[in-house]
């Protein structure tokens, strides 16, 4: 798991559960806007596990560092914060950095004390897609070794 991602997770790990809620709702202002080639969600997988409409797109480059593009309405903070979390966290990680996040990485936070065990379970989808499309280009650029 990359430095970055480890300290957001200890960060909120070590956090008073009053604040928890807060500090993830920061994260939501992380989701950068979809650049013009991926707007109306072209290209992009949408996540159905989540009760919010979500979308997400993941590439590798040739160098190999993950490329992480996420869409989800204003009006759905938590779910935004957990894309915030993920592309701050794991901008410009390698392939096996992102594959080695956790699938319990919300629980390791201590979200799943804070929030519904719906949101957290809609993160951990959105999780799990990224992995699942980073593995995927990734043996496209490998040529199928993956």
């Amino acid at each position: 798991m990359p430095d970055k991602l480890t300290a957001i997770v200890d960060e909120f790990a070590s956090a008073p559960r009053d604040v928890v809620l807060e500090m993830l709702l920061e994260y939501a202002d992380a989701v950068r806007p979809l650049p013009p080639e991926l707007e109306g969600h072209a290209g992009m997988e949408q996540v159905p596990e989540c009760q919010t409409p979500f979308f997400l797109k993941a590439d590798v480059t040739p160098k190999g560092a993950v490329e992480l593009h996420f869409d989800c309405p204003p009006e759905a903070p938590t779910t935004r914060a957990f894309a915030g979390i993920l592309a701050e966290g794991l901008e410009g990680a390698s392939v096996d950095e992102v594959l080695a996040v956790p699938n319990d990485l919300y629980q390791r936070m201590g979200l799943a004390n804070a929030i519904s065990p719906l949101r957290v379970r809609g993160g951990t989808a959105i999780l799990q897609r990224l992995k699942n499309q980073v593995s995927l280009r990734q043996a496209v650029h490998d040529g199928g070794a993956r």
